[in-house]
């Protein structure tokens, strides 16, 4: 019997579900600007009560590394590995354009600052404007959070976007193991604050 919990805080949201031998337990999405960070934990708890599991029942961990929000990811990223490690289970990083994607041939959209898009297809992600002249750089239909912007710009097709947490469960099942590397964020720039180039290096 196969138990895995998965979330995702890399968009304006909490998301989480826990999957048992494939089929939905539980699930639910919050949506919220901010806050993340406290409200992760206690959404986990919540829907592991839900599905009456204890978090010992686990056997993998599935977490959404982006692209996203810098600082959500980073917590929904911290969160699986403290997790895992306490656990003693694996942890399986899954980004969301491989998630919304769900094993389909369809360009995934995702909001980007500045009313730009995140375009995802086939492990490629690229960043354009949303206008006329943006079909050209699409291949098939379109699904993520920002494919209906996408799709009434171009006018091509919009399907169905599945679950965010349920899809990472699903690909963490079929490869979390001891062996794999950590969760860790896909970033599409660098950070907004780094240090100076001659900045002495900070003591903890």
């Amino acid at each position: 019997m196969t138990t895995i919990l998965a979330f995702d805080t890399s968009g304006p949201y909490c998301d989480v579900a826990v999957l048992r031998n494939g089929d939905v337990l539980c699930h639910a999405h919050e949506a919220m600007t901010k806050g993340q960070a406290e409200r992760l934990m206690p959404l986990i708890q919540e829907m592991m009560d839900t599905a009456g599991v204890a978090m010992t029942d686990l056997s993998a961990i599935g977490v959404g590394i982006g692209p996203g929000n810098f600082t959500g990811t980073r917590i929904a990223v911290a969160a699986a590995r403290g997790l895992a490690l306490g656990l003693g289970i694996p942890a399986e990083g899954v980004g969301c354009v491989e998630a919304y994607a769900d094993g389909r041939d369809v360009t995934i959209c995702l909001p980007a600052p500045r009313g730009q898009v995140h375009l995802g297809h086939h492990g490629h992600i690229a960043t354009r404007d949303v206008d006329a002249d943006l079909a050209r750089d699409i291949e098939g239909p379109v699904a993520g959070p920002a494919a209906e912007t996408v799709a009434a710009a171009t006018g091509l097709q919009r399907v169905a976007t599945p679950s965010l947490s349920v899809a990472i469960a699903r690909i963490a099942q079929t490869r979390a193991a001891p062996d794999r590397p950590r969760p860790a964020p896909i970033y599409l720039r660098a950070a907004d604050a780094a240090p100076a180039a001659d900045a002495p290096p900070t003591i903890l």
